[in-house]
């Protein structure tokens, strides 16, 4: 390792670097047929620690930026559906930015009250927002990803919210993308994107990239345009014995998600929406420093520092919970929110190889000050179902939230002998959280939000991969995570006062931070050259888990629940030949309660039927009952073939079986057709795309993509509600409304064309 390039080091997926430099360096002294691809995974989210894939003792799946053009993905959480085991996402809030993606039943979401359960690293930096750890997909610029990786377990070295994996991001660089691309594509639902990227390498060592990318669209169900604007830069040098590279993210979006549909309203037309608006505008700065540095005798520096500014408004037209005419005549409701955060955060990581070892020792710091404001106008809805405001809007929320975390950590990869390596690993997190009520103190509202909160924890992690034959690989593990409540989440946690997310606040019970511990075992390994698969097993156990329970409208509250357990496995084979590259990966997932709770769940028809809940709203949940939102089986096909030099076809197959919806967590609902509609579940469905390109030459290629290829109507998660309205949305008397099952449908088929032009050294 010692002989391949700086870049080779540093890069979390070094393959083609490690693989196209070699024979250069080693011409005089080695063969070339000796040479082996060796994919190289980093495992902290600091620069300069690189591992060889097949030494990480858990089932880590990589993917490169070529790989996401071939594709034709919109953004990366489509891409992760179609092509990662145990992958799966909810269209929750009906937007193609605003995904809920789970991985083996953890979930990164946009949306405030969802579990959080995944880290996502951009270059080294956590983008999970401190406000509520959720993750804005529309802000990570899908067109200048250089790799991906998505490593399982909770794996200590990557802090905070780690409980099920760890989604590890790396940008392009100049040096290694030089070049120009445009990309222009368009097609149904009036969808029109542009991506524009340009790399080159400055003078002997140094770098610049820049990105531009734009997506506006009408969307597929009713009054849901969107529009997403994104630019990235960055710049640096790669010289011996040093690197460093400075980037800028920047980025703004107004996205309507508007969000379930009750399945009585979904059968009559699936493009209606329930009531609206319901827009987010996001807008997001972020500056992030990388640095390595050699400091002699097998030493290595590594550094990250950030500056993230983020400013997110949402406007949400609600139904009116206390519509009762003449008495309260207004319908309709109006809540708004602003969110401001700023967070800054340093990392540095000092490491070494000596003999038998490849120590690193590191710490960092990340702090965060967030201010959010909420207020609500009543209002009537008119015929389209949107609020039409007529009272003064009022503020019932000001807070102002502060949150830091202090943390060590460690590492060490021992080769107990040739084949066999051991992985050891531990962090320590300090984490305090503390939210000021500014509107008790400014604007004398009754709310008491004033609190503080201080988490500490040590997490450690093991690992041992032992190589069997020169073509298979054990390995196996135990790590530990855990997740502090953010300010958010604290200040929502009370059962009496059910908030609306965005959040209308009150003073709150104290919330446990949750801990989670992962037992993974497999093997991997290889059929001839061309032939690569797999097979895991894996265990985790969350306890504290933190949750959002829905009252059935608008509202619901966090709260911790004693245990629950996500169990299963995976199974993946691939090819690539010169005539075919296919791969199937198949993943089953047992994801369960495995503590008693009383939950409120008012849609559900077994609410207030079990003696262990006092509550007339409340179901009981017991071990062995199913989470919702996460199919137990998964299946993926992806088949590429060249029937021409310049002609490439693919075809993708996702399928997934049903799953069970929120507000039937005791999988116990039954339907009745007078007081409860609905299954409590939403069935099974199976995808598939088609997508094709054509070189022209000179630079010129054409690209199509058929998605949703046989127009299958299904529906991605629900939940049990309240419905206000009859089928074909027109809004009914109080007395009338009914216990409904609500669906998140999925788009219907559609065409894409697009044409892509490169210039200079690209790729």
């Amino acid at each position: 390792m010692q002989y391949l390039p700086r870049r080779a080091h540093h890069h979390p997926l070094a393959l083609a670097a490690m693989i196209a430099c070699g024979p250069a360096l080693h011409a005089q002294t080695l063969p070339a047929t000796t040479l082996q691809t060796v994919e190289v995974v980093g495992t902290t989210p600091l620069p300069g620690t690189g591992v060889p894939k097949d030494q990480i003792p858990s089932n880590v799946q990589t993917a490169d930026g070529q790989r996401l053009r071939q594709l034709q993905s919109l953004n990366l959480p489509e891409f992760m559906a179609s092509q990662l085991a145990s992958v799966n996402i909810n269209e929750t809030q009906g937007n193609p930015f605003q995904m809920d993606v789970n991985y083996r039943g953890f979930t990164a979401s946009p949306l405030l009250g969802t579990p959080q359960g995944l880290s996502v690293y951009l270059d080294g930096v956590r983008v999970n927002e401190p406000f509520g750890d959720v993750v804005n997909w529309d802000m990570i610029p899908s067109g200048a990803l250089a790799n991906v990786a998505l490593l399982p377990g909770s794996n200590p070295l990557f802090g905070l919210n780690t409980l099920g994996g760890a989604l590890v991001l790396q940008t392009k660089s100049g040096d290694t993308h030089p070049g120009g691309e445009l990309e222009v594509r368009g097609g149904s639902f009036g969808r029109v994107s542009t991506e524009f990227s340009y790399g080159q390498k400055l003078g002997e060592h140094g770098h610049l990239f820049a990105a531009l990318g734009s997506f506006d669209e009408d969307g597929w169900r009713d009054y849901s345009p969107s529009r997403v604007r994104q630019l990235f830069v960055k710049g640096g040098e790669h010289a011996p014995g040093y690197s460093w590279d400075l980037s800028l993210l920047h980025g703004q979006s107004r996205l309507i998600g508007n969000g379930l549909l009750p399945e009585s309203m979904l059968a009559q037309d699936r493009a209606q929406i329930y009531t609206r608006p319901d827009q987010t505008r996001n807008r997001v700065t972020m500056l992030s420093l990388n640095a390595t540095r050699q400091l002699g005798n097998g030493f290595e520096l590594a550094g990250t520092a950030y500056a993230r500014r983020v400013r997110a408004s949402t406007v949400n037209g609600d139904l009116n919970d206390d519509y009762d005419p003449p008495e309260t005549p207004e319908s309709g409701v109006e809540n708004r929110t602003r969110t401001k955060e700023r967070s800054e955060g340093l990392a540095l990581q000092l490491s070494k190889t000596a003999g038998a070892h490849r120590l690193s020792v590191g710490l960092s710091y990340d702090r965060a000050h967030n201010d959010f404001e909420q207020s609500e106008a009543e209002g009537v809805l008119d015929a389209t179902r949107a609020v039409v405001v007529t009272e003064d809007a009022e503020t019932n929320a000001l807070i102002a939230g502060t949150s830091r975390t202090a943390s060590v950590f460690m590492s060490d990869i021992v080769t107990l002998a040739p084949g066999l390596n051991l992985t050891l690993s531990g962090r320590y997190n300090d984490t305090r959280v503390r939210t000021d009520d500014l509107g008790r103190s400014t604007l004398g509202l009754d709310t008491t939000l004033d609190g503080e909160g201080r988490f500490k924890k040590f997490n450690p992690a093991a690992g041992l991969t032992w190589r069997l034959t020169p073509a298979m690989t054990a390995f196996g593990g135990f790590s530990q995570g855990n997740r502090a409540p953010s300010p958010i989440e604290l200040g929502c946690s009370d059962p009496d006062n059910a908030c609306v997310l965005p959040n209308a606040l009150q003073g709150d019970p104290p919330l446990k931070q949750v801990v989670a511990r992962t037992l993974e075992a497999g093997l991997r390994g290889s059929i001839g050259s061309d032939v690569r698969w797999n097979a895991s097993v894996f265990r985790t156990e969350n306890r504290d888990d933190l949750l959002f329970i829905s009252n059935g409208r608008s509202a619901g509250y966090f709260t911790n629940f004693g245990r629950t357990q996500r169990q299963g496995v995976e199974l993946g084979v691939s090819q690539h030949t010169s005539a075919v590259d296919w791969r199937l990966s198949y993943s089953h997932l047992r994801a369960t309660f495995e503590s008693s709770a009383c939950l409120l769940a008012a849609a559900n028809s077994s609410a207030g039927t079990s003696p262990a809940c006092a509550g007339a709203d409340e179901i009981e949940v017991r071990p062995g009952n199913r989470l919702p939102g996460l199919p137990a089986h998964s299946l993926k096909l992806t088949v590429d073939t060249q029937p021409l030099p310049d002609w490439r076809i693919g075809a993708q197959l996702a399928a997934y079986s049903s799953q069970y919806v929120r507000g039937n967590e005791n999988n116990a609902h039954q339907p009745d057709g007078v007081d409860f509609f609905g299954a409590g579940k939403v069935g099974g469905f199976a995808l598939v795309n088609l997508t094709t390109s054509w070189t022209l030459g000179a630079g010129w290629e054409l690209f199509a993509k058929v998605s949703n290829l046989f127009d299958r109507r299904h529906s991605s998660g629900g939940l049990l509600a309240e419905n206000a309205f009859d089928s074909r949305g027109n809004l009914l008397a109080p007395a009338e409304w009914r216990n409904e099952q609500f669906a998140a449908p999925g788009a219907p088929r559609a065409l894409w064309i697009g044409g892509r032009w490169r210039f200079g050294a690209s790729e």
